[in-house]
């Protein structure tokens, strides 16, 4: 009988560890089978004691090689010229990259079948591999770095009374039905390579830094960090009015949390790139990677329609109640600068999201506004116009004060006179 190896044959003389080698090539690339009890040259050796050699090579495939490959393997035994050989039949597996656990998803565990030979495969072959098994939503592949810690995550979730545990981890999708980590694994990780690039600018444009910083670690940990960095930034302007004073912060807080989130949440983390902040004297900018979902139009964001991106990352957000509920993000930002003249700016394109949101006490003539005047303004929450009743109620006090009041919001442009008499109504400009 005359036998060679090929890329669906190979022979080992006796048992070695590397015929886990060969097994997850064959079940990464079209199968094939392996003898054990046969040389290099075709010549038949045989195998003493077959049933313990094949009890340790099942043992060492089933403990050795992930994702399991024991339902794509097969064990037998064959007689060849007077002896006895151990045949084991891989086929090609349905969630490559299959790999040696002790060396991880990267080129020193994954192998396939070159010619006659088992090698490493590149790291571009291992993300087509996972990509044609697992799909194209990022969150669900499986994450080529599995030695991760969740020491930041751990301390999110028990800070909300949220379990963490295994059986958790795999509900939630941080890991698969395997015990592989995905990449929504890696991104709730102290390991996670995507990072937040935030920088203060001196005055309107990208000329001067004042400072900069880049947020790495855990995404949780990102959202506090940077969220406790942007607050050093949004000061308080105070207005002293008689006995009363009114505190105004540069940016409303709800609008700083929901953008922040947002850039977070529904960025497109297949893309390398990091989220953008950038402050300025009166703005601040948040760009992250990633348009709007498909099927999803600007239309229907703004109205709160939402579609995740990520799913299962917005699920979590939620659970842990950093998030009230899908698609009211946007209309927030929006709701949260009513009263003021400037308003938030949203643009999207193909491949980024950018959310503007303005300084409410520098550049606009919310400044120079009387804390009545502002009460006045908190009218037009509710109504599309008001009259002078409305605000005589909104200001106990004389008719006299509510026409004031009302003639030095249309002296400042912020509201405006429509009809006369009777029918006089004011409308926010």
């Amino acid at each position: 009988m005359s036998l060679s190896e090929s890329t669906t044959l190979e022979f080992k003389r006796e048992y070695t560890s590397e015929i886990n080698k060969s097994v997850v090539a064959f079940a990464n690339t079209n199968g094939g089978t392996l003898y054990i009890g046969i040389a290099d040259d075709g010549s038949i050796a045989g195998v003493q004691n077959v049933d313990s050699v094949l009890l340790t090579v099942s043992n060492s495939v089933r403990d050795t090689i992930k994702p399991d490959v024991t339902l794509f393997t097969n064990y037998l035994t064959e007689e060849m010229d007077g002896k006895t050989v151990l045949k084991i039949i891989v086929q090609k597996g349905t969630a490559s990259p299959y790999y040696i656990a002790s060396k991880g998803i990267r080129p020193e565990g994954v192998y396939i079948r070159q010619g006659a030979s088992s090698v490493p495969a590149t790291e571009t072959a291992i993300l087509r591999m996972i990509k044609d098994t697992d799909g194209e939503k990022y969150e669900d592949v499986r994450s080529l770095k599995q030695d991760v810690t969740f020491t930041e995550a751990v301390k999110e979730f028990e800070s909300r009374n949220v379990p963490f545990g295994a059986s958790q981890q795999k509900t939630l999708g941080i890991m698969n039905a395997d015990g592989i980590y995905t990449n929504l694994g890696l991104l709730l990780s102290d390991q996670c390579i995507h990072t937040v690039k935030l920088a203060v600018f001196q005055g309107t444009v990208k000329a001067l830094f004042k400072d900069r910083h880049e947020f790495t670690g855990s995404i949780l940990k990102q959202l506090n960090d940077i969220y406790a960095y942007i607050d050093r930034y949004n000061s308080v302007r105070s207005e002293i009015n008689g006995l009363h004073r009114t505190d105004t912060r540069d940016y409303p807080v709800e609008a700083v949390r929901e953008a922040l989130l947002n850039a977070l949440v529904h960025r497109d983390y297949s893309f390398s790139d990091s989220t953008l902040i950038s402050i300025f004297d009166d703005r601040i900018e948040f760009v992250s990677m990633g348009g709007l979902v498909k099927g999803i139009s600007f239309d229907d964001m703004m109205l709160g329609v939402s579609v995740a991106r990520n799913r299962n990352l917005a699920n979590i957000f939620y659970r842990l109640m950093l998030i009230e509920a899908y698609g009211t993000g946007v209309p927030k930002i929006i709701q949260s600068y009513d009263g003021f003249s400037v308003k938030p700016q949203i643009e999207v394109t193909d491949n980024a999201f950018k959310i503007t949101l303005p300084n409410t006490n520098v550049g606009t003539k919310m400044s120079t506004l009387t804390g009545k005047e502002r009460a006045v303004l908190e009218l037009f929450k509710d109504k599309q116009y008001i009259v002078r009743k409305d605000v005589e109620t909104a200001l106990p006090g004389s008719q006299a004060l509510a026409s004031r009041t009302l003639k030095g919001l249309v002296d400042k442009g912020e509201i405006r006179v429509i009809g006369q008499g009777k029918n006089t109504r004011y409308e926010i400009c």
